[in-house]
């Protein structure tokens, strides 16, 4: 299956919004559902789509025939503690049909170099822990865990 990476463009939404269930396609936590891990997000995109979001870079991989195999979200903004130029890895998701194929380590690397063109310093993203899929692609691709993130929910 061939592909290339591309800037998304707003007519893309309604097939990117459809990888969206992918990113709960794991064990959740308990307490979540699997909207709670994309519903932000996909009210982010919306708001890319009409104008809204200046500062998110989105890129698609587009299968030769115009499907969407995936996509990858990146928001400029501070990094949290030095607040250097940064940026964060809202979405990464492909098509579960595309899996294996280095789609998404050429997204990331596609979003990467456009967050770089912009001056950024680092790239930050959040995974949950039990999403070891994810997280071997993460490692894989350079990326340290640095923060845990604790909960505890209230009765």
């Amino acid at each position: 299956m061939s592909y290339l990476i591309r800037a998304a463009v707003p007519a893309d939404l309604d097939a990117m919004l459809c990888l969206f269930p992918r990113l709960a396609a794991f064990r959740l936590p308990p307490r979540r559902t699997p909207e709670d891990l994309w519903h932000d997000d996909a009210a982010l995109l919306r708001g890319w789509a009409a104008g809204r979001a200046p500062t998110l870079l989105v890129y698609v991989a587009e299968a030769n025939q115009g499907t969407i195999l995936g996509v990858a979200m990146v928001s400029l903004r501070d990094e949290l503690l030095s607040h250097a130029p940064s940026a964060h890895l809202e979405v990464l998701v492909v098509d579960a049909a595309a899996e294996g194929r280095g789609i998404g380590r050429a997204l990331v690397h596609s979003a990467e170099q456009a967050a770089r063109a912009q001056g950024v310093q680092s790239i930050t993203l959040h995974v949950f822990a039990n999403n070891t899929r994810a997280r071997a692609v993460y490692e894989a691709l350079g990326y340290d865990g640095e923060l845990l993130r604790y909960i505890k929910h209230f009765e």
